[in-house]
């Protein structure tokens, strides 16, 4: 497809699926490659503009250019965005400017402010900004000084792992209906996942989660402004979403982090929040809502402990009347033998702590479930499963891949069989099974004897 180019647009060229580019230009290639593909694929473009809050509808066209320069910017300006995205759905015109980075580069919070300040010149507006970083949300953009700028014109993130994740959904669940744009978004998902195109997920923390690991193992406080459990911070808010992008692409459908609504409006506020977390109780955690299943999976990085906990959470079934039929009810649904480190913790009404046992020895007397809590009766249990890594924890590499490991495995081979309980539904007294044994006058009857 060629169109012309806006009239406010001084240089620049529609996105090609095969740029004429230097090899060294890997970002160029990527940049272009990706824009021309959400131009000819449908739902490619509808879902990543959907993240955004853009309805690309049937009557939408959408346009997208590379390497853009505006009519009005200063020919001594170094920056020049790397695209264009224009949405056009009768009159109105929507537009974005894009810029990316690709394998190790950062995005340059002062770049993108540049960015800002050209596009509410040129009444562009959005910026979206694409890199290996990572963002719980689009709104949520990974990097500190963007999200606190006074600036008003908003700033979105796509990180490549969720555009090769949403295109991966599409194929998955077979949502691509011509069938030349999906072999298009087949090629595309093939780029992507080559070394070439300079495409990553997370798969290192940074060198200060050495150190605080150091600090906390010999007994130390993490101080409230400590410069190392930022960094920290960051990075398990990079790893959670590629984590909740894993999941997705193994359950072929959306998974996502689950977060109260202050954090997502505020990620400032989430991370002073997860920073107490991390200096009272030395634990980063996070949950992730996987569609459908029995509750959220809740994982916990204990750094005092050096173990990784997955587990979820299940209310008691109330139709059973004692603790012993209610975890029965549980261990039936817990397919999996001999798995080291699967516990269950019993939570109680009232004040009385929880208590915990592992599967195996539940499985072998469950009778042990009610020591010293012979007056009560369970009303929830959580199933976890944990894994000590020692000296693996404390490594930058290793940790992220035993994380990746574990997580996957609890919900493959755990989670995803787990139900929660349903009251079951309300059946007709058979003493009185007809709209006659209800009537009025049958009540009224009723009423009668009752006084009698």
């Amino acid at each position: 497809m060629t169109y012309n180019l806006p009239d406010y647009l001084s240089q620049g060229e529609a996105a090609r699926l095969f740029p004429v580019l230097s090899t060294t230009s890997k970002e160029g290639r990527t940049t272009s490659i990706v824009l021309a593909c959400m131009v000819q694929i449908e739902e490619l473009g509808a879902a990543l503009l959907h993240s955004i809050g853009q309805k690309r509808g049937k009557r939408a066209q959408v346009q997208a250019y590379t390497e853009v320069v505006f009519k009005n910017q200063s020919k001594t300006a170094k920056d020049r965005p790397d695209g264009l995205i224009l949405l056009k759905v009768g009159s109105r015109e929507w537009r974005a400017l894009v810029e990316t980075k690709v394998g190790n580069n950062a995005l340059d919070a002062d770049q993108i402010e540049r960015y800002r300040a050209l596009a509410k010149d040129n009444d562009i507006d959005c910026v979206i900004t694409i890199s290996n970083q990572f963002a719980t949300t689009p709104t949520a953009h990974p990097v500190e000084e963007v999200r606190k700028s006074r600036s008003k014109l908003p700033v979105y993130h796509w990180s490549w792992m969720h555009v090769v994740t949403t295109a991966e959904l599409l194929i998955r669940n077979e949502q691509v209906k011509d069938p030349d744009q999906l072999l298009l978004l087949n090629e595309l998902r093939r780029f992507l996942n080559h070394e070439s195109a300079g495409v990553q997920g997370f798969h290192k923390m940074p060198k200060e989660w050495g150190d605080l690991n150091k600090l906390v193992s010999s007994g130390g406080v993490i101080p409230a402004r400590s410069p190392e459990a930022q960094v920290v911070l960051d990075a398990w808010h990079q790893e959670t979403r590629d984590l909740s992008l894993i999941l997705s692409r193994l359950v072929e459908t959306s998974v996502s982090e689950k977060l109260p609504r202050k954090h997502i409006n505020d990620p400032g506020q989430r991370k002073r929040d997860e920073l107490l977390t991390l200096r009272e109780r030395n634990q980063l955690r996070c949950t992730l809502d996987v569609p459908n299943t029995a509750s959220p999976i809740e994982v916990t990085a204990d750094l005092k402990r050096r173990c990784v906990d997955v587990g979820m959470t299940l209310r008691a079934p109330e139709d059973k009347k004692s603790t012993k039929a209610r975890l029965n009810w549980l261990l039936r649904q817990i397919k999996v033998d001999n798995v080291e480190g699967l516990h269950i913790r019993l939570l109680w009404p009232g004040a009385s702590e929880p208590t915990q046992h592992l599967v195996a020895d539940l499985r072998e007397d469950i009778e042990i479930c009610q020591e010293g809590k012979n007056h009560l009766v369970a009303h929830g249990f959580h199933v976890f499963l944990s894994k000590r890594l020692g000296g693996r924890f404390t490594q930058q590499v290793n940790f992220i891949s035993d994380l990746e490991e574990i997580v996957p495995m609890f919900y493959g081979e755990i989670g995803a069989n787990l139900s929660v309980w349903k009251k079951a539904a309300p059946r007709i007294n058979q003493e009185k099974p007809t709209a006659e044994d209800v009537s009025i006058d049958a009540i009224a009857e009723d009423a009668e004897e009752f006084v009698n």
